[in-house]
């Protein structure tokens, strides 16, 4: 039988064709609100850059801000994009988060830089350091501003990330491959499957994951989070026309032509071509699409093949309303705390 696996949340923050940022960024802490309400186990924020269907490049101004508007779930990065970023800095502001929000804090690290290659030029600190591959030195780095373990001979060993006296919050290292899986496991950190757009499957690196596992102390274990796409509905027809938006969206964007999430109205209507047939099959294949038992089987199913910890529900879609009835029914589907009948 089949375990109930803890349910998360990962918010892209749709960026819809007609709307706003201000109004992308209000639903955004409603469902927080929601989703806290629910019973959901966590929520993270996705760091991508220029990508005009996704309203936030900065999970930790989101962090911040739905933190005082929830009371108990746990709020993230999913995750922060390392080779963008000094580790110091990353290091400050998520001890800085820690303290503004105790126990509520998670971190999950990327490598990849979460754009495409020019504005990936745009985001570093030189030119030089786009042909330099150091994730592993500044995720050393970040691990030992946590916890205060640089030798003694390190020319960082003097410097401090403040405020001193909060943790770092645990880290969990994201991939859509088994080099992440087989790095979380040696390093006895949580792991995170990009189960809802990588092109291999997620059983053989989430398995990679736990025969790779390194216990660094007697209270860790090995933690598996799986991200689903799902779109779920009162039927099967509500939820295909929900998922319209982002199978569209998706096949743009594979495509070269990125753009605002368009209206469910215009992604019926479109007519794929053979080559973006192809890329929207893809998606459909992903995608869990249906009404609340059918999306339970699925998600169940998808839990036993990678003995998944938890499953981290994706819901890009247009219509506010529609995405937060999805998590509802999805809540209630598996028995969530706050879901109610």
């Amino acid at each position: 039988m089949t375990r109930a696996p803890a349910l998360s949340v990962l918010d892209l923050v749709p960026f819809v064709e007609g709307g706003t940022s201000t109004a992308a960024l209000r639903a955004a802490a409603d469902l927080a609100q929601a989703v806290d309400r629910l019973g959901y186990t966590r929520l993270w924020y996705a760091e991508h850059h220029n990508m005009p269907g996704i309203a936030t490049t900065t999970p930790e101004i989101l962090i911040a801000h739905v933190g005082p508007l929830t009371t108990r779930i746990r709020l993230g990065a999913g995750g922060v994009m390392l080779p963008n970023h000094s580790a110091l800095k990353v290091a400050e502001s998520y001890k800085l988060l820690e303290a503004l929000h105790p126990g509520r804090i998670d971190l999950g690290i990327g490598r990849a830089p979460g754009t495409d290659g020019r504005t990936a030029l745009a985001l570093r600190r030189s030119r030089q350091s786009m042909g330099a591959d150091d994730f592993l030195e500044q995720l050393g780095e970040l691990i030992a501003w946590g916890g205060g373990t640089f030798p003694s001979d390190h020319p960082f060993r003097p410097v401090r990330a403040m405020p001193d006296d909060r943790p770092l919050p645990p880290i969990h290292i994201l991939g859509s491959s088994d080099y992440g899986a087989k790095l979380a496991g040696q390093l006895g950190l949580g792991f995170a499957f990009a189960g809802h757009f990588s092109p291999d499957p997620p059983e053989l690196p989430m398995r990679a994951y736990r025969a790779e596992f390194v216990t660094s102390n007697p209270a860790t274990t090995p933690h598996a989070i799986l991200a689903l796409s799902v779109f779920c509905a009162d039927t099967d027809e509500e939820a295909e026309r929900m998922a319209s938006s982002m199978r569209l969206s998706f096949v743009q964007l594979r495509a070269g032509r990125p753009g605002r999430l368009p209206h469910p109205d215009v992604a019926t209507a479109h007519v794929f071509t053979p080559d973006e047939q192809g890329i929207a099959d893809f998606f459909a294949n992903l995608a869990i699409v249906g009404t609340p038992a059918y999306v339970r089987g699925r998600i169940e199913d998808a839990v036993e093949r990678t003995q998944a910890d938890e499953v981290m529900i994706v819901t890009h879609a247009f219509d506010p309303a529609a995405r937060l009835r999805s998590y509802e029914l999805v809540a209630q589907a598996f028995g969530l705390a706050g879901a109610g009948a």
